[in-house]
């Protein structure tokens, strides 16, 4: 049995072939995807984080108004780059928008990829320490935040405060019961993944991940989860992590589905997502539902995770993304036993 949710980067554009030609309509439209979702019987509703994009960026308020609209479906990001954060303001937020939800926050995050301008985060007042770089800045935010997500006072109270305080030192407010335990880390390689179970972090793998040995992507994703397994119990951590993965599914049923994914990419791809590292992106599955249960079965890493996030192409407006997310649930996932 899997959990199955999608994952949305929230494109937009004026162009007239997209449904999504606004950041209003990238927000609405992710509320009402969430909302059929549910409906459907999907059990996650995950987005993207990009800066200076025309994409989906703070994640808060759309969090919120989509758990305010919801009850059952997780809700979550894939992910949240931790050089552009304030971990502790994070910490209200991020509570604010589970206790709206009555705990089905699912918060993925990471050290980030590269963005749409030089050093993004600089622009948002952060930089490097000396000696780090902005990665192990990325990590020593999501470290601090980890720390107040445990509900620890640490803040001196003022004796003549505007309003009565709890005894001890204060800790930041609201804090989300739980919360601690449903916090992702986005990994790009084993050692990452590795850091994050020590941590004891769920595991977010995505379809791009560095080139570590030169195998088929799915092969190297599914021993990543395993490293990252074995280290969770080697951690001496008391509950079952979970472990998430992401791809490009659609089940060619209608001529709709044809023509936007009958040309499908099947086979990975190498590229370089800085100057030094060599990266693999995933395959994408697109074919008729008795190929592609055939094409899935044969993908480790899937087999490896508790939970799969669909990437949908928002811009093709919600009833279509309702459709492929269908398609999965009642003829793909019954038949691989999913569900």
């Amino acid at each position: 049995m899997k959990k199955i949710g999608f994952l949305s980067f929230g494109h937009w554009t004026p162009s007239p072939q997209s449904q999504a030609r606004s950041a209003a309509d990238v927000l609405l439209q992710s509320i009402d995807l969430a909302v059929a979702a549910e409906e459907l019987g999907a059990d996650g509703a995950y987005f993207r984080v990009h800066h200076f994009a025309r994409q989906l960026a703070s994640p808060f308020p759309l969090l919120a108004a989509v758990g305010a609209r919801t009850s059952r479906i997780e809700i979550g990001t894939a992910v949240i780059d931790m050089r552009y954060e304030n971990p502790l303001y994070m910490i209200e937020d991020a509570g604010a928008a589970d206790l709206i939800a009555r705990g089905r926050l699912q918060l993925g995050i990471s050290r980030g990829s590269p963005e749409q301008v030089i050093d993004g985060w600089r622009y948002f007042g952060y930089q490097p320490g000396e000696g780090e770089t902005d990665a192990d800045m990325g990590r020593r935010h999501a470290e601090i935040f980890l720390d107040m997500l445990r509900g620890q006072g640490f803040a001196q109270p003022n004796p003549r405060p505007m309003f009565p305080n709890p005894p001890g030192l204060l800790r930041l407010e609201p804090l989300s019961e739980g919360l601690r335990e449903r916090i992702w880390w986005g990994a790009g390689s084993n050692a990452t993944a590795v850091w994050a179970a020590k941590l004891g972090m769920n595991l977010q793998s995505s379809t791009l991940k560095n080139d570590e040995t030169g195998e088929a992507f799915h092969v190297q994703q599914a021993a990543q989860i395993r490293a990252y397994r074995a280290a969770w119990k080697e951690a001496g951590h008391t509950r079952e992590p979970r472990v998430s993965v992401s791809r490009s599914i659609f089940a060619l049923v209608d001529d709709r589905d044809r023509a936007y994914f009958g040309n499908g990419q099947e086979e990975d791809q190498i590229g370089f997502i800085d100057e030094r590292t060599r990266a693999i992106f995933g395959r994408g599955y697109a074919a008729e539902p008795d190929r592609l249960i055939e094409q899935l079965k044969t993908d480790e890493a899937i087999a490896e995770a508790d939970t799969l996030l669909l990437t949908v192409p928002n811009q093709l407006g919600v009833d279509y993304n309702a459709h492929v997310i269908e398609t999965i649930l009642t003829q793909i996932a019954p038949a691989l036993g999913w569900r």
